[in-house]
């Protein structure tokens, strides 16, 4: 089949790789063209659906086009609890409203490809960091509508529900991660400052100052893929930690200096009040890039009815 190029890998190195080496021989042996369609290979995907991803790209060649399935019908138990809980973890963690975050069917356009190059991730969890990037770098994502469709049993897919799913799922998670990293620098190193010099705004100031040099790098790279320089997001950052700070040393002040709790109890208890807000400025805020031309976070197109 002359117009069929066959990539192989000496061992199974993940889909992700799988991916990555595909990319990379388009954009080598294609540099002009406009983008790429992935397609599941068990089955999952019929062929007049990806003709609609490859349609709706060419029309919306800035857009990252997702084959949406419904998960309508016989549809296994493990994929159908795998979305769902995946769809509600990244709509909460990453603040986007997709159907179906897991769907292999993708029309990724041209300017997208280099980036996907430099992904580390190997596994199932490269289609997931995908997504957090489109998010956060601004690219604005489409749905097209597809059929659900599932052999018996499932016996093609090579998905493990529990690994791969742990795998997706720390990708998320990353920014709790580095968050109760941040926490305990920051609490041993008010601590220390406070043992020292026996005074609750200092010792709030140089534990923030500590712990805030390591959260912005770590977040930066590691939970939001933000590439924007530090001219923008810096101010932003630091403006958002000085008001948190001061936020919290109102709450540690009230707490302690009433007498209702120790300090060693209102400083993480102030803290820990104040996660969540910090959390959805940063990912609303600080990282996460303007959406091109303000469009929508998702739109969704039906498909026609299956034949």
């Amino acid at each position: 089949m002359p117009r069929v190029h066959l990539l192989r890998h000496a061992i199974n190195l993940g889909k992700g790789a799988a991916l990555r080496t595909g990319i990379n021989h388009v954009l080598c042996e294609l540099p002009g063209l406009g983008g790429i369609v992935t397609a599941d290979a068990d089955g999952q995907h019929h062929p007049a659906d990806i003709l609609r991803v490859a349609s709706r790209l060419a029309r919306e060649p800035d857009a990252l086009v997702l084959g949406a399935r419904l998960f309508e019908g016989a549809v296994p138990l493990r994929s159908r609890l795998g979305n769902a809980v995946t769809r509600l973890a990244f709509r909460y963690l990453i603040g986007e409203r997709l159907l179906d975050t897991q769907t292999g069917l993708r029309g990724l356009p041209r300017r997208l490809l280099p980036h996907l190059l430099a992904f580390k991730s190997r596994g199932y969890e490269f289609e997931l960091d995908m997504l957090i990037a489109a998010k956060h770098r601004g690219w604005r994502i489409v749905e097209e509508r597809i059929r659900t469709i599932y052999e018996p049993g499932n016996p093609s897919s090579h998905f493990n529900p529990l690994l791969d799913s742990v795998r997706a799922y720390v990708v998320l998670l990353r920014f709790a991660a580095i968050s109760v990293l941040t926490a305990i620098l920051d609490n041993v190193v008010f601590y220390i400052a406070y043992t020292s010099l026996g005074t609750l705004a200092g010792s709030q100031a140089a534990a923030r100052c500590v712990a805030m040099v390591f959260q912005y790098t770590a977040v930066r790279g590691a939970v939001f893929s933000s590439r924007q320089s530090h001219r923008v997001l810096l101010p932003k950052y630091v403006a958002t930690v000085a008001i948190q700070g001061l936020v919290s040393y109102a709450i540690i002040r009230a707490l302690a200096g009433g007498g209702h709790v120790t300090l060693l109890i209102a400083k993480p208890l102030a803290e820990g009040l104040l996660f969540l807000a910090g959390f959805l400025v940063q990912r609303d805020w600080i990282f996460s890039s303007a959406r091109q031309n303000n469009a929508p976070e998702a739109t969704i197109t039906a498909a026609g009815k299956a034949s």
